[in-house]
């Protein structure tokens, strides 16, 4: 049966789940792919050109480019899949408090919510890092405070929507409480949609990360992690242009892979999307 339901899915589909599988794979077991030890510098490779033993050349310390860029994934996703799953579980959790009890849980809830929303997310996230200083952890913190408020949105209106259906009123009538009426009626309502914002957020997430590393308020250098690379090639570009390009080039590969597959998805949950597209 289930073998089934797979072969029912669209090839599009089942293509960019499998590279996005293979992504987060390679991305897993980096230290073992790796051919080199990406920390490892040798003065006599010194931003040597892509060759035979280094495939995409090597930095200004003579590290591997390949090794640095597959250690560098597995933080650049990993820590984007964090972020957003820290982010829609506060945003739905904020959403759906204020949008089922309403009143001044509503009013306060929103309130900040509309703070948060009042700024740009690069600068909210680039002032939080800022304040907070460099550093992985605290970038993370930085863009959860800046995403957490669209689940937020999405999870309040549902949360109005469904309040007052017969199955709710039925729910309460049986004895259900609050919290298990938020958690078991409501909420698998609404997580097709969440599940679709978070997947077409990796994508936003892992540029906002190299952002902040390339600004130097992110991930630091020797760490790998893409935008400290691009931030760290930049400085020879003209000389050693692969140094910088390489690990760009990567990251708009995994972020297209991500976003093809976000809209796939959002196609496969919501019929209404993919009849209008044919339209």
């Amino acid at each position: 049966m289930r073998l089934s339901m797979i072969k029912n899915l669209p090839p599009a589909f089942r293509m960019s789940a499998l590279l996005c599988a293979l992504i987060l794979l390679t991305s897993l077991f980096a230290p073992q792919l790796a051919p080199y030890d990406p920390y490892a510098t040798d003065p006599q490779l010194i931003l040597a050109p892509p060759s035979g033993a280094h495939l995409l050349g090597t930095d200004n310390y003579g590290r591997d480019i390949l090794s640095r860029i597959l250690t560098g994934g597995r933080t650049s996703i990993f820590s984007a899949l964090f972020i957003v799953l820290a982010a829609s579980a506060l945003g739905s959790l904020v959403g759906l408090l204020a949008g089922y009890y309403r009143g001044r849980a509503d009013a306060v809830l929103m309130r900040v919510t509309d703070i948060f929303q009042a700024f740009p997310d690069i600068v909210l996230a680039i002032a939080v890092a800022g304040v907070l200083g460099g550093g992985l952890f605290n970038a993370v913190l930085a863009l959860v405070a800046t995403t957490w408020t669209q689940y937020a949105r999405i999870a309040r209106g549902a949360a109005i929507a469904a309040k007052e259906e017969t199955y709710i009123h039925a729910a309460r009538l049986s004895g259900c409480g609050d919290m298990r009426i938020l958690f078991l009626h409501i909420l698998p309502n609404i997580a097709g949609t969440l599940v679709i914002t978070a997947v077409l957020q990796i994508s936003i997430i892992m540029m906002g990360l190299a952002g902040l590393s390339y600004l130097g308020i992110g991930v630091k250098i020797p760490a790998a992690e893409w935008g400290a690379m691009i931030s760290e090639g930049q400085k020879y570009l003209q000389q050693a242009p692969w140094a910088a390009l390489a690990p760009s080039a990567v990251m708009v590969a995994v972020m297209m892979v991500f976003n093809l597959f976000g809209d796939l998805l959002r196609d496969l949950l919501d019929p209404k999307m993919r009849e209008r597209r044919a339209d």
